[in-house]
């Protein structure tokens, strides 16, 4: 046997309990043909030493927006008066929509309305919150939006609407966004995305999306998750149990190792950024408790219909009133149709309060978290869910300890993509302005790393095939400049190189 690539030298933690460590990497045809003595002596076409670097496979993440991360917008961030962001976007360039985003409300003077835009013309304007469940926008939006009454500042589904009038983006846009996030990830280690929500919802930039992603022909790989909001009435076999689906009865695992389709996504509440996550005591020094996305009755529907179908479930559930509900919904489909390993998610999983935990365990639900969220914003958030409340925020070590899996992702552009951030966060538990935010939730470097490489492999359903350096699965992997174990900056760790699928690609 000829190899097509040996990779020595390194110091590889393999997440593979049989081999653990590894200093030699045999490649063939993209998949990992061997470790250290398997192919020691085996010839390859192209031998690299790495130079002692270490290895790690490639990370995955979870949960992300590719196409909105890629958008090009005009971007307001960290702007914090009306004045800096009314001039930033009297420079938006042609006619037609100006789109902004990076809007933060919390820092700024005094919240922007649309009067405030209005000073800027009369093209429609939809300026996006940085937690991708609010937006302002000025009265010519407005204007198209009967029964909405509000001073420009719009959340949840009324912010839905007003985006709906922006869509659909063309293909080629959304490749050229694809294209732009692609490369993003993989300066970052990053092999696998999951993508958490197309054709429809508050994410989606066309109804024709997935064809898009065909277009692209990406260099990582891509999981997309379907909105809940396409599936639509079927006039299948009474037999089969399937009232409403996607055309062709398509569901999660349609597709290749480049290419496929995962959960359905669904949507429980809003974000703690938006104060919109639905609690069930009321954020800290206000009479607020978030809301559900929609009615009771419409979403268990769907959580019910996506889980006949045969759908894994994504449930966007933040608030620990939105897990209650998807715990609730989750474990009547799963009485009313029981389906071993079905691997339902719960997106976030944000708030989660100690008697919540074996549910979660129970259920086999898999909690998909976001770190870097507490990393940026934990200042915030410890406030808004005050002393008791805030060491429940995106747990870890509760988690681990009952028995479930977790699964890192970044919710890009939410939060800073890095996963190398991230695992810093999850064993520190130190936002950026360094407060301790749940420190009892720390886990150790090794189980981080875990949560990016097989805890996400395993939402995703490719633990056959990714997630750890394994001889017969994909040649995934990540180059490091220093080891993440052993590190005090885990975060500024370079990345030296990625790889997908054998193909070796050096960082600029």
């Amino acid at each position: 046997m000829r190899l097509d690539l040996k990779l020595t030298g390194c110091r590889a933690l393999t997440m593979d309990p049989a081999h653990p460590a590894a200093h030699t990497i045999g490649i063939w045809q993209g998949r990992v043909a061997g470790l250290d003595e398997q192919v020691a002596d085996l010839p390859a076409a192209e031998t690299v030493d790495l130079g002692n670097a270490v290895v790690l496979p490639g990370f995955i993440d979870a949960h992300t927006h590719l196409a909105w991360n890629g958008r090009r917008t005009i971007d307001v961030t960290g702007l914090t008066t009306v004045a800096q962001v009314v001039e930033r976007l009297a420079q938006a360039p042609g006619n037609g929509w100006i789109e902004a985003s990076g809007y933060d409300r919390r820092i700024m003077d005094r919240p922007l309305t649309a009067a405030d835009l209005d000073a800027l013309g009369d093209r429609p304007l939809y300026l996006a919150d940085l937690s991708g469940h609010a937006c302002v926008v000025n009265s010519v939006v407005l204007k198209q939006l009967p029964g909405i009454t509000s001073d420009g500042w719009l959340t949840e589904n009324e912010q839905l609407a007003a985006r709906s009038l922006r869509l659909p983006y063309s293909l080629d846009e959304i490749v050229a966004e694809l294209h732009e996030s692609a490369r993003q990830v993989l300066a970052e280690g990053v092999t696998m995305c999951a993508e958490a929500g197309i054709g429809a919802g508050l994410i989606a930039s066309s109804p024709l999306e997935a064809a898009a992603y065909q277009r692209a022909q990406l260099p990582i790989r891509v999981q997309l998750m379907v909105s809940a909001h396409v599936l639509h009435p079927v006039d299948a076999d009474p037999a089969d149990g399937i009232s409403r689906a996607i055309d062709l009865g398509l569901h999660t695992g349609f597709g290749d190792d480049m290419l496929s389709l995962g959960a359905l996504k669904l949507w429980t509440d809003g974000g703690m950024m938006a104060r919109t996550a639905a609690l069930t005591e009321p954020y800290a020094g206000s009479d607020n408790a978030g809301q559900l996305a929609d009615t009771e009755e419409f979403m268990r529907a769907a959580i019910l219909d996506g889980h006949h179908a045969g759908w894994q479930l994504a449930i966007h559930a933040i608030g620990d009133r939105a897990i209650d509900f998807a715990l609730d919904a989750v474990a009547e489909a799963q009485q009313q149709r029981p389906r071993h390993d079905a691997r339902h998610r719960i997106e976030h999983c944000g708030l989660v309060r100690p008697d919540q935990l074996e549910r979660i365990a129970a259920l086999g639900l898999i909690p998909v978290v976001q770190p870097t969220f507490l990393w940026a914003y934990g200042d915030d958030y410890s406030v808004i869910m005050g002393e008791k409340r805030a060491p429940w925020m995106y747990r870890g070590r509760s988690f681990l300890d009952h028995g479930i899996t977790v699964a890192g992702s970044s919710d890009r552009p939410v939060a800073d993509g890095s996963p190398l951030r991230a695992i810093e966060f999850m064993v520190r538990r130190r936002s950026s302005g360094g407060r301790a935010v749940g420190p009892d939730e720390a886990i150790t470097v090794e189980e981080a790393i875990r949560a990016y490489t097989l805890g996400s492999a395993y939402a995703c359903r490719k633990e056959h095939v990714l997630g750890s350096l394994t001889p017969g699965k994909l040649a995934d992997l990540v180059v490091l400049g220093d080891d993440p174990r052993t590190s005090d900056a885990i975060a500024d760790i370079p990345v030296l190189a990625t790889m997908v699928g054998g193909n070796l690609m050096a960082q600029r």
